[in-house]
């Protein structure tokens, strides 16, 4: 029972440091841009929290970084255009986002670990991104086709303005960092950290 509790307490602990992490990494991130938005370096702890804390841990950290961008004014031009759709999409994308790479990394993470991180570090991104671009045409689209000048434009705005380049470097990103990801996991583990 002790050890349970300690173990469970220990998640804990991380959980809400990985959550500060999050915080931080998403107001800080604001001084990155490619493009119209901010890359997104909070996945990489959303990842990390996932793989050590579990599926739901995944999720919580994903909503978490919805609700930073909300926060800190990354929205503001969909809020403008629908508040309710806006504040849905981006705190269900970052949860989806958590909790895929929670269940990635759960059924993947009893074999090759870094095959696991390694697919962990790409879904993250991919269902965040996926997400957003579902919204654009689902909730969006009538606005962006008029930033884009048509609607037969606003497929390729959605692409390449607004998604574009920051989800390239979000993944080369999230890829290039798996390697430090498996030796935070691994750290974690072996029971050398407090």
């Amino acid at each position: 029972m002790a050890n349970t509790q300690r173990f469970d307490t220990r998640k804990l602990a991380l959980l809400a440091l990985l959550t500060a992490i999050t915080i931080v990494l998403q107001l800080l991130g604001g001084f990155i841009r490619f493009g119209t938005f901010q890359i997104a370096l909070v996945l990489v702890p959303i990842v990390v929290g996932a793989a050590l804390c579990g599926v739901w841990a995944g999720g919580w950290l994903g909503a978490v970084f919805g609700l930073v961008v909300l926060f800190n004014g990354d929205a503001a031009p969909f809020l403008q255009i629908s508040a309710l759709g806006t504040i849905a999409t981006v705190i269900i994308k970052g949860a989806a986002a958590g909790l895929a790479s929670g269940a990635v990394y759960k059924f993947l993470g009893r074999g090759n670990k870094y095959l696991a991180v390694l697919a962990t570090a790409v879904v993250a991104p991919v269902v965040n991104t996926g997400i957003f671009a579902l919204a654009g045409f689902a909730i969006f689209l009538p606005t962006i086709a008029e930033w884009a000048g048509g609607r037969e434009h606003a497929a390729q705005y959605i692409f390449l303005t607004l998604i574009g380049l920051n989800f390239v470097v979000e993944l080369i990103v999230n890829v290039v960092l798996s390697g430090v990801i498996l030796r935070v996991i691994n750290i974690w583990h072996s029971g050398k950290v407090v």
